[in-house]
């Protein structure tokens, strides 16, 4: 079993299409840090718009989670814990936040799509997220940008 009877049951639904990806499963989660995030940034998915996604290493390693790999595939799921939807890590490389580009944060589909929107948002994400673990944003902190496609959805 994976993490849940549903998201058993949603993984077997896509092995069953494309059981070559039996030993690709690399885990299943939502964005964000709330609900409204976790909903609106699973829509854009699964509209075709976002294609990327950005994670703090330095939290990623405090929390234990593994980072995503080129072929691995993740179940997306609502802000309820519903997988929605498939994806595929096409991309996936480690920078300073500095150093994330602009063709990368349009690939995150959010607000205008811009850097400048890209570094306001996030900066004030990582703050938050980072504000749990008594850690305090820095500028060149490492961001994990992972870029997918979406291969699956019922």
């Amino acid at each position: 079993m994976l993490e849940s009877p549903a998201i058993d049951e949603y993984w077997n639904a896509y092995l069953e299409l494309y059981p070559e990806a039996a030993a690709l499963y690399d885990s299943a989660w939502s964005f964000g840090d709330n609900a409204r995030l976790a909903d609106e940034l699973l829509a854009l998915v699964l509209e075709g718009v976002k294609t990327g996604t950005a994670m703090n290493y330095e939290l990623n390693e405090t929390r234990g989670l593994p980072l995503p790999f080129v072929g691995g595939h993740s179940i997306l799921l609502d802000s309820q814990g519903a997988p929605r939807g498939i994806i595929k890590t096409t991309k996936c490389e480690i920078i300073p936040f500095h150093e994330v580009t602009a063709e990368f944060a349009y690939s995150e589909g959010e607000d205008d799509r811009t850097l400048e929107s890209w570094r306001f948002h996030h900066e004030a994400y990582f703050t938050r997220e980072m504000k749990a673990y008594g850690m305090t944003f820095n500028p060149d902190m490492r961001i994990v940008c992972e870029n997918f496609v979406l291969v699956f959805r019922k």
